[in-house]
């Protein structure tokens, strides 16, 4: 069996424009895209504007890539993210892979031990959050879910049958099933209700359609004006979408409920470093208190 020919960008086109033709290829994430492009703009404004890539080396790289260490102190991970778009520059788009090894210096990884709330502690901060985002706290707490598995939740997620909530496309592209806490279900029920309303009047405004991703797309050509793919925690407003532009009614901003959670934190008197992630890792820690085994709590 013949290998499938590898994708080539439009050489005519200019470089960052190459960059974003082979990930919208390869179906990268919008976030993803943003973050590669402006680590590669990066990398090209190092060396020069008028110097471009395929005429430098690995040692340019290491140069680069050292220099976010000493000089721009970011963190393990941010490094990695850096390299990891390069090598994608290198690699997918110029079709020029770096030749020996990089070995930058490397920013320390720091292993810090994750922040948990006592019980206590959680239900003072519910206490003082009213609305959507309390309604997103609850479940970031009692399902364990991660703050953008909440946003990107969609209506057809939640089953109210099996008070069960599916994660699609967690982290690492895993699907899994989690609880739906049973003193949220009414009060979600009742928000779906707001949505499912909100959704039918976009429709009739002529603006009924959701993001899907490509694959999906092209498989249910109608799908993104059905209601069960809606998302479960809209926008307020409709945005353009940046890739087909079309206007649309998104997903909230996780910054919203980040600094929600914040004021909350403050409001509440609670003096440990919380963001939205304390929730999730709370959830772990109470759920092995109260007797779940282990490998029960691993799947949820």
């Amino acid at each position: 069996m013949e290998d499938k020919p590898k994708f080539r960008p439009n050489t005519s086109l200019k470089l960052m424009d190459q960059v974003r033709e082979v990930l919208r290829y390869h179906h990268y994430a919008y976030r993803t895209e943003t973050s590669y492009c402006q680590w590669i703009l990066r990398y090209v404004r190092f060396f020069g504007n008028k110097t471009h890539p395929k005429d430098l080396s690995s040692q340019h790289v290491e140069r680069f890539l050292s220099n976010l260490t000493t000089q721009g102190k970011v963190s393990a991970s941010t490094q990695r993210q850096a390299l990891n778009a390069i090598i994608f520059l290198y690699r997918e788009v110029l079709d020029l892979p770096l030749d020996g090894k990089i070995s930058p210096i490397r920013s320390k990884k720091q292993q810090r031990p994750p922040t948990v709330l006592t019980q206590e502690e959680v239900k003072n901060l519910l206490q003082m959050m009213r609305g959507t985002h309390a309604l997103m706290s609850k479940l970031l707490y009692g399902s364990g879910l991660r703050l953008m598995e909440c946003i990107r939740l969609r209506i057809q997620d939640v089953d109210f049958g099996q008070n069960k909530i599916f994660v699609r496309g967690g982290k690492g592209g895993k699907d899994r099933t989690t609880l739906l806490p049973g003193n949220v279900r009414e009060e979600l029920q009742t928000h779906i209700r707001y949505v499912i309303n909100l959704h039918h009047r976009d429709s009739e405004d002529g603006f009924g359609k959701v993001y899907l991703p490509e694959v999906l797309a092209r498989k249910y050509p109608n799908a993104e004006g059905e209601t069960r793919w809606q998302y479960v925690f809209p926008a307020k407003k409709r945005s353009v979408d940046p890739r087909s532009g079309r206007k649309m009614r998104h997903h909230v901003m996780e910054s919203c409920l980040q600094k929600a959670v914040k004021s909350a934190v403050n409001r509440a008197g609670i003096l440990k470093r919380v963001g939205c992630h304390t929730l999730r890792h709370s959830f772990a820690t109470h759920m092995l208190e109260n007797g779940v085994n282990i490998r029960v709590l691993q799947t949820l």
